[in-house]
């Protein structure tokens, strides 16, 4: 049976601590099941704007999409989940990320690294996340138990190994660093490339449900993880064909139909792109869809297309 979808927004501006309580008000009106923060300069810090969310919402779950790793010191990021988990009532999932904009990095004063530092310390975080936040020491407590869910986003096979053994939640970004452009340039791989990655995640997570592999207890592992994709761009238009056309040049090595197929983009009135959603569940198994905040009023009739499927 295809898993029940599940819709997050990622939501970006603060303009003021009204507009916000009101915008996470909307998007819980809208059926949206995730409001999620992510962790960029220049956004809002993403732990007081979930607390800040749950007090004016009750059904969606809150999250981190994602946190750059980073950017933070384990304990202290143990600390803030925690608390974080506790004034939200245990609405907290935790998604965390390698990090890939480096110009954040120099503004922060923070080393950068190589793409397997970035991710030798993104496997060490997870795991001193899980010591601590499953010490019956560690104070504050979340109230999930062991801990809150955790989401793993990325692409390459470090990233999706680790989280085949310790994610509920992976997350395919479905790009990778644009050659020949500045750090944290990403451009869009091929459906059949997507295809294959998600492929490569089954694979790692049949891997860690062997007896004696390492992996979390509370990792759902590949057949019954929740998989994740983020849409870029919610088009709606009366003629797909037209619209992948003006964007064309955004990914050069794509041809109009893989455009057509990819789940970045969701083009057409709101049945078409149900139907297009209903394509990317059966074909890659992604059943929780993210959109961007100033999607968040576009996508909304799909929500409805889809409520309870």
């Amino acid at each position: 049976m295809a898993r029940p979808f599940r819709f997050g927004v990622n939501l970006l501006t603060l303009e003021s601590a009204e507009a916000w309580r009101e915008k996470c008000r909307r998007a819980e009106q809208l059926g949206y099941d995730v409001l999620l923060v992510p962790d960029h300069l220049g956004n809002p810090a993403p732990f007081p704007a979930l607390a800040t969310a749950a007090e004016v919402t009750e059904r969606p779950r809150l999250g981190t999409f994602v946190l750059n790793a980073g950017l933070w010191n384990p304990a202290l990021l143990a600390r803030e989940v925690a608390t974080c988990d506790a004034l939200t009532g245990g609405r907290l999932e935790l998604g965390l990320g390698a990090g890939y904009v480096k110009a954040e990095h120099d503004s922060a004063g923070l080393p950068f690294g190589s793409p397997r530092e970035r991710v030798d310390h993104l496997v060490h975080t997870v795991a001193e996340l899980e010591r601590l936040l499953a010490d019956a020491e560690h104070r504050p407590r979340p109230v999930q138990a062991p801990r809150p869910p955790l989401l793993l986003g990325g692409n390459g096979d470090r990233l999706l190994r680790l989280a085949a053994r310790h994610a509920e939640i992976a997350a395919f970004t479905g790009a990778v660093q644009a050659p020949g452009k500045p750090e944290g340039t990403l451009q869009l791989i091929s459906p059949e490339a997507l295809e294959e990655r998600v492929r490569a995640f089954r694979s790692y997570a049949a891997e860690a449900a062997e007896p004696g592999a390492a992996g979390s207890a509370g990792a759902a592992g590949g057949d019954t993880a929740e998989l994740n994709y983020l849409i870029q761009m919610v088009g709606p238009t009366g003629d797909r064909r037209a619209k992948v056309r003006e964007l064309a040049a955004y990914a050069p090595d794509l041809t109009e139909d893989q455009l057509l197929e990819h789940p970045a983009l969701l083009l057409g009135d709101a049945k078409e792109m149900a139907a297009q959603l209903r394509a990317h569940r059966e074909r890659y198994g992604f059943s929780y869809f993210t959109v961007l905040e100033h999607n968040m009023d576009a996508f909304a009739p799909v929500i409805e297309q889809l409520h309870g499927s």
